[in-house]
């Protein structure tokens, strides 16, 4: 333990900022130097997420890592060590581009957490606003305000190595919105647009921090959803219907359309790729639709 306290006081007076996380991307440990760089006391970031801090690493591309494609949680899972130039989000709102370098921390030859190291590449400071229009153009359906395909596709891929490394699991819905082209057709595309806003509006606050939902591709939809038994597919695929069917549109004062969706819903397997989880989920909600549409079809 001397030695231990030692090492951590050595590690406070570097210069570049250092943090550890465990296996589940909690927050163990936050240095002086990270403090000063990200402007947050280590009581306010100790015991946090990744993802339920607000320091919100992006890419140049303006993809959000914490959610979506983390490389220090994939240090964590191959060992391998990484490195990169990210953008973190200051305590005063203001993005720092930062240079990051993660390693893996060892325990008997098991890896239980991971470190990075990371220090200010530039003395540039981007305006937030800039960075935030970047992130949503790369990941954000401009119309629903959802993530769109690219970002649920980044997710997907990266849920994979839970489901093989830590035996979590989830469930993928694939959600068709019943006669939609009858809604253009009969009232116009603003009312059709109106349409994907209304549902999209009636689910997008209801999700958690470990799930998404998005928009993948006109009217279709797709959800990745953490469970713990494989029976809780059905029951969020069921509550997503719910919540579609409760949406309407207002056509006029004494007019309105209401929605409902078709949904297919299975479980990732080890052996899924993202081609073939998603082919079978579609295909259940095609089954869905023949079964008469407003409804869930759900199989393992």
């Amino acid at each position: 333990m001397e030695r231990e306290r030692m090492y951590l006081e050595i590690i406070n007076v570097l210069k570049d900022g250092v943090y550890f996380v465990d296996t589940e991307r909690r927050i163990t440990f936050w240095n002086k130097a990270a403090e000063k760089i990200s402007g947050y006391a280590a009581h306010e970031i100790v015991g946090l997420r990744c993802q339920e801090s607000k320091l919100s690493h992006i890419n140049a591309e303006g993809c959000l890592l914490c959610e979506i494609g983390c490389p220090l949680y994939a240090t964590i899972i191959d060992g391998t060590q990484r490195s990169g130039n990210v953008f973190l989000r200051h305590k005063n709102g203001h993005r720092v581009p930062v240079r990051v370098n993660m390693f893996p921390i060892t325990e008997n030859g098991e890896i239980v957490g991971g470190v990075e190291v990371f220090s200010q590449s530039s003395p540039v400071v981007y305006d937030n606003e800039l960075i935030d229009s970047l992130q949503n153009q790369a990941t954000i359906d401009t119309l629903t305000g959802l993530p769109n395909r690219r970002s649920l596709e980044t997710f997907l891929e990266y849920k994979f190595s839970e489901v093989s490394s830590f035996d979590k699991t989830f469930c993928v819905l694939f959600i068709d919105i019943d006669d939609f082209g009858n809604f253009n057709k009969t009232y116009g595309h603003e009312i059709g647009d109106a349409v994907l806003k209304s549902m999209s509006s009636s689910i997008m606050h209801t999700i958690r921090n470990t799930d998404i939902f998005g928009r993948w591709g006109g009217e279709e939809f797709a959800g990745v959803f953490e469970i713990k038994q494989e029976y809780e597919a059905s029951i969020v695929a069921e509550k997503i219907r719910v919540l579609i069917s409760k949406s309407e549109v207002e056509i006029s004062p004494t007019e309105s359309v209401t929605i409902s969706a078709s949904v297919g819903a299975t479980i990732i397997r080890k052996d899924d790729t993202l081609v073939t989880v998603m082919k079978r989920a579609d295909e259940l909600m095609r089954k869905a639709k023949e079964g008469g549409k407003n409804r869930v079809s759900f199989s393992a």
